[in-house]
């Protein structure tokens, strides 16, 4: 299965709330690495050193300090445009969190209002 696929089959498993992926990558080819990290960009890998897997992707949902479900997908689907094949490992996920915002000087009532449209 091409990696585009696999992402998105391991997105569409997820609950409704989820809000962070993390995600290993391996490419098979390890010599095409250089040219693997150019189209990956997009997503902002990190890079192992000295590891078994090559990358690292953080994966967003709505929001937050990661790439972009779109921006993951893209890259991915460069590297199987380019014909380098590889395999993606679930790290962890993580579900319910809502996000920050500053909220001094507001009633209870808005604050409570944003929690509840932010966690759906």
């Amino acid at each position: 299965m091409a990696l585009a696929d696999t992402f998105t089959a391991i997105v569409e498993s997820l609950p409704d709330d989820w809000t962070d992926l993390e995600l290993d990558l391996r490419i098979l080819e390890e010599r095409r690495y250089v040219e693997a990290s150019t189209l990956l960009v997009i997503c902002n890998p990190h890079p192992y050193s000295k590891y078994d897997w090559h990358w690292r992707l953080q994966v967003a949902h709505r929001f937050g300090h990661a790439a972009s479900v779109e921006a993951v997908h893209t890259g991915l689907k460069l590297l199987d445009d380019a014909g380098i094949a590889g395999e993606l490992v679930v790290r962890e996920t993580r579900t319910g969190r809502v996000e920050t915002v500053q909220m001094w000087g507001r009633p209870e009532s808005v604050r409570e209002e944003f929690r509840l449209r932010r966690a759906q």
